[in-house]
């Protein structure tokens, strides 16, 4: 598994499940639409008024899992919102696998982009046995 390998594999999916923690501590998960940049960034919108966005704000750990039949992909990471040039960038990664999150930012105006750049990633295939973690050298 290489991180071509991870891109690709993360780009052929639209959704995932994304966890974050509540207050209290206990686990929040989301599904999510998500896109990929080339820099391995995982980016999705949300609402500034969510609880989703308020647990990412006040901690910004979070989990993404996307899978497939036999294969698995957990990626563990910080999330944060992009700003300038970075916002501009991964917009426009957004909007190439959401065409329509165009209208969600013009008819949302608290709809904000939170960026997850993955520290760890574990590949499961259960068909081959297969399993490979990467950690963030590897992911850089």
């Amino acid at each position: 598994m290489t991180r071509g390998d991870l891109i690709a594999f993360l780009r052929n999916h639209k959704l995932c499940v994304q966890s974050s923690l509540h207050a209290s501590g206990a686990p929040q998960a989301a599904v999510v639409g998500y896109a990929v940049s080339d820099d391995l960034e995982v980016v999705f919108d949300t609402v500034t008024t969510s609880r989703k966005y308020q647990n990412l704000t006040r901690d910004p750990r979070c989990s993404i899992v996307v899978w497939s039949e036999a294969i698995t992909v957990q990626l563990e990471g910080i999330a944060d919102e992009p700003t300038a040039d970075d916002l501009d960038r991964l917009r426009t990664c957004y909007f190439g696998a959401y065409p329509d999150g165009r209208e969600r930012l013009r008819d949302w105006p608290t709809l904000t982009y939170v960026r997850v750049r993955p520290r760890w990633a574990r590949y499961s295939d259960f068909a081959t046995n297969t399993i490979v973690e990467l950690d963030a050298g590897q992911l850089a």
